[in-house]
């Protein structure tokens, strides 16, 4: 628990205020008192009814749908708190938008991701506190400390703790050849072999399957992936496993981002049941397949060591 006699304080934007309650009460403290609405043009209004001189601020949200509403609540937080003398400022984004448009895939594309990073430190941010960002890379577009936790631990203890050793006859499974470090770190932490989806992207949101790569025939799998948002690469991925003679299918994902038919998507596919964290709230309206777990423990334990200035490198692996 953070000792009370030093300055710190954390405030919520309106993505993920459940998920910041939750991170204060793991810590022993106060949600810092602040308002944050619109003007009737649709202008963000941010009050913060604390002072944060010489204090130690965590703001905290995910730039989740509505995204740019999200993003510039966070980047007038941080001119807020910069404008009133705050020590330092960290950006706690359990959900990093615009993550997918870090490099050009043909001519005049814009880097959306590294706009956004400029923009976060131009507003003033010490430093960003963030979970399983789509591109690691993404890391090097800021010029501040940038702290990017793992989800895979929570899912390794949730998956070990359901399915015990039955595990060791079940495959983790990289829905693209894109995902596959991360798919094989998970593999490695549930002892389990790993396979690969091969598939053809043509547009976003849109893929084609062209193969399985690995031994999947009569064996329960687990679909592991960083965001899922429209899900059909997915659900793709799942009715192609089944094909190739899975007799489950299991998925998880650290940001369910959900957008357009995914409910629908997931609800009527082979997934038997879909694992995500709550970087993002849970769509509405509710998936019964979905089971939610909390990143609250993880980013308390993260900002109390960056308060306490101490190492935070166990959390990475």
């Amino acid at each position: 628990m953070i000792p009370s006699s030093r300055a710190i304080k954390v405030f919520s934007g309106n993505a993920t205020p459940n998920l910041t309650q939750a991170i204060c009460d793991r810590l022993g403290l106060r949600l810092s008192d602040s308002d944050i609405g619109t003007f009737s043009d649709g202008e963000i209004s941010v009050s913060l009814f604390e002072t944060v001189r010489g204090a130690d601020v965590f703001l905290c949200n995910s730039t989740c749908a509505p995204v740019n509403n999200n993003l510039m609540e966070l980047l007038i937080m941080i001119d807020a708190c910069k404008r009133a003398s705050a020590a330092r400022i960290t950006a706690v984004m359990p959900y990093f938008a615009y993550a997918r448009q870090d490099r050009k895939t043909k001519p005049r594309d814009p880097i959306s991701g590294r706009l956004v990073a400029d923009m976060i430190a131009a507003a003033g941010a010490h430093r960003v506190l963030t979970m399983d960002l789509h591109c690691a890379q993404i890391q090097g577009f800021f010029n501040i400390p940038v702290d990017n936790l793992l989800g895979s631990p929570l899912f390794a203890e949730y998956f070990i703790k359901k399915f015990g050793e039955e595990r060791f006859n079940m495959v983790v499974v990289s829905p693209d050849i894109g995902s596959v470090q991360r798919a094989r770190y998970f593999a490695r932490r549930m002892n389990m072999p790993l396979a690969i989806v091969d598939k053809i992207r043509d547009k976003a949101n849109s893929s084609e399957v062209i193969n399985v790569i690995g031994d999947v025939k009569d064996k329960a799998v687990i679909l592991f992936d960083d965001m899922v948002d429209t899900a059909g690469s997915m659900v793709n991925a799942a009715k192609s496993l089944k094909e190739h003679g899975a007799t489950e299918v299991y998925a998880c994902a650290s940001h369910a981002v959900m957008s357009g038919p995914a409910v629908n998507n997931i609800e009527n596919s082979e997934i038997k049941e879909f694992v995500a964290l709550d970087t993002i709230p849970a769509p509405n309206p509710k998936l019964s397949k979905l089971t939610v777990l909390s990143v609250a423990s993880l980013f308390a334990e993260a900002i109390e060591r960056i308060y306490e200035e101490i190492s935070i490198s166990d959390l990475f692996v």
